[in-house]
């Protein structure tokens, strides 16, 4: 294998996060991993005495985040890869989803992975190296009725990711946006919180939606596990991909999307083009 690495990886007790501390301790790394609770931090280090090590931290306590990368760095040693995999899914019409929902999705989703990535950049452009992975969504390029804020807090961490990589890179960091289809997780399960339905006019439109979700999870084509090693590959990559789609779910509905696009883009090109000058 390639020369062992200690990856930072938040939302480590479950989900992708757990999937990737696990593949990554196999495959002879080193993993800290940032937990919620005195069991989960107690379930992550049983996975390797020697190497693994877990922190408390919820990554919307931007106070302390500082303080929990400055004592890894620290007392564990230079942190080689940022793994942003904390998140959550909101499920809700927009209409009829409050505004502190969008704050708290945002908060996680993205604030929580641009204080995580601020805390360590320092370190690592200090060093000339490292590697930063965002965990996306294909609903960062894609979008569903009934999750308007999920795939704005994707669509944002894919532009953020996308911008950073370019600001980083003369630094010897690299950025990885990598954006899951339909996983086996927890994701629409205990993980999603759903905003209560209050509109009957959106009943035929969405419900079959929210049915279908439901009725898939647990059943999703894809593989966590896999999709971790999917992770170190591009992690041990000479020159890693800024964008990672995982899924042939994913491939499938971004191509489709992206085609849209263009298609939308030529056949407005005449107004487009007639506001120069």
């Amino acid at each position: 294998m390639a020369s062992s690495k200690l990856l930072l990886i938040t939302g480590a007790s479950s989900g992708f996060g757990q999937a990737l501390a696990r593949e990554a301790l196999a495959a002879g790394h080193r993993v800290v991993g940032t937990v919620r609770s005195e069991q989960a931090r107690r379930d992550l280090e049983a996975l390797s005495p020697d190497r693994a090590r877990a922190r408390l931290l919820d990554v919307t306590q931007f106070d302390a985040i500082d303080g929990v990368v400055a004592d890894i760095e620290a007392n564990v040693g230079p942190i080689d890869v940022l793994v942003n995999n904390a998140g959550y899914g909101h499920e809700g019409i927009l209409e009829e989803s409050p505004l502190s929902d969008m704050r708290r999705q945002f908060d996680v989703n993205v604030f929580g992975a641009v204080a995580m990535t601020k805390a360590v950049l320092p370190f690592m452009r200090a060093r000339r190296r490292g590697h930063i992975l965002n965990i996306t969504s294909m609903g960062g390029y894609i979008t569903m009725p009934g999750i308007a804020y999920y795939c704005g807090s994707k669509f944002a961490l894919e532009g953020i990711s996308d911008t950073l990589a370019k600001e980083v890179a003369p630094f010897g960091i690299a950025v990885t946006a990598v954006a899951p289809g339909s996983f086996r997780t927890d994701w629409a399960g205990r993980s999603m919180q759903r905003a209560p339905r209050s509109i009957p006019d959106y009943d035929a439109g969405f419900d079959p939606v929210r049915q279908a979700r439901v009725e898939k999870s647990g059943r999703q084509p894809g593989d966590p596990a896999k999709a971790a090693r999917a992770m170190l590959a591009a992690i041990a990559a000479p020159q890693p991909p800024t964008h990672l789609l995982l899924g042939s779910d994913a491939l499938q509905l971004v191509r489709a999307r992206l085609a849209a696009l263009a298609a939308e883009i030529d056949a407005w090109e005449h107004v487009t083009v007639s506001t120069d000058g």
